[in-house]
């Protein structure tokens, strides 16, 4: 790329119009016919990080960069208008004002892309797919789209290899979310269900042990041996947190201990400690 002047971040023509074209093609859908189009979301993301993984990861068509002018000069940057041109996705140079019109958040970093939306899979798939043992992640009621991300990134990074999110009453993934869980969203599959205590009862069926964060509960999470299992983990909602009939789904419900005078940890936090957890606890099978 030709050198910038100091203090800018300078931009090459864009590609001409077109459709966007995916780089090495999306691996196949798991699940073959039961995936599912839903309105899961995923379809704008915004962010330097989950731009940049979005395109190097190639798994979604992106139709269309926006990046905002005059700009601090950039690796990320210079990587994310590299990606486009060899994918021929248009990179459109737009001014903040226009970029602020666009986003969905307002820490967009100043890029933004248009791709398509994150498809559902059926719970069966996240289970029988999976090379190894499966570990996922269950969503019930989080509403918060900054948690939600949090939470996708923890997964992503502990391992998790799939994640289950309820059709109603929850986040779905937003722009917050994509720019929060900083591309973990290209690496997971997901499961959107009617109903969490259905799809649990199916994962119990399944031979999955399903251990709930209950902060009540008697047992300590660090007190449960979950090194050769398959284990969903369930984490509640921020006010919540397990709704009645979840809690009677789960085969185990633990507690994370703590010692200070506040009820409860934030709900990212918790889930992300009990992940982490989990991870530990299978890389030392």
């Amino acid at each position: 790329m030709s050198p910038a002047p100091r203090g800018q971040h300078r931009r090459t023509p864009p590609p001409p119009r077109g459709r966007a074209q995916k780089r090495g093609g999306r691996p196949p859908q798991r699940g073959g016919k039961s995936a599912q189009r839903t309105d899961l979301g995923g379809d704008q993301v915004e962010g330097r990080h989950a731009v940049l993984e979005l395109l190097r990861v190639g798994r979604r068509p992106v139709t269309k960069v926006f990046v905002a002018a005059e700009q601090d000069s950039s690796e990320q940057l210079d990587q994310i208008e590299v990606l486009c041109r060899q994918q021929r996705i248009l990179l459109d140079v737009v001014s903040r004002a226009r970029l602020e019109r666009e986003a969905g958040t307002e820490s967009h970093q100043g890029v933004v892309a248009k791709t398509k939306p994150l498809q559902s899979v059926d719970v069966d798939d996240l289970i029988t797919s999976v090379s190894g043992t499966p570990f996922l992640l269950v969503c019930d009621g989080i509403t918060d789209p900054h948690n939600l991300g949090s939470l996708l990134r923890t997964a992503e990074c502990a391992g998790v290899t799939g994640v289950v999110l309820p059709r109603h009453r929850a986040a779905r993934v937003t722009p917050t979310v994509t720019k929060v869980a900083a591309g973990a969203i290209e690496h997971l599959e997901f499961s959107m269900v009617a109903g969490i205590p259905t799809a649990l009862d199916q994962l119990t069926k399944a031979g999955i042990e399903v251990v709930g964060l209950a902060g009540e509960a008697n047992t300590s999470l660090y007190d449960l041996d979950l090194r050769d299992v398959p284990v969903a983990l369930v984490v509640g909602s921020e006010e919540k947190g397990l709704a009645a009939l979840s809690r009677k789904r789960c085969s185990k419900l633990a507690a994370i201990p703590h010692v200070g005078s506040l009820e409860s940890l934030n709900a990212s936090v918790a889930g992300a400690v009990a992940i982490f957890e989990v991870a530990r606890q299978r890389a030392t099978r």
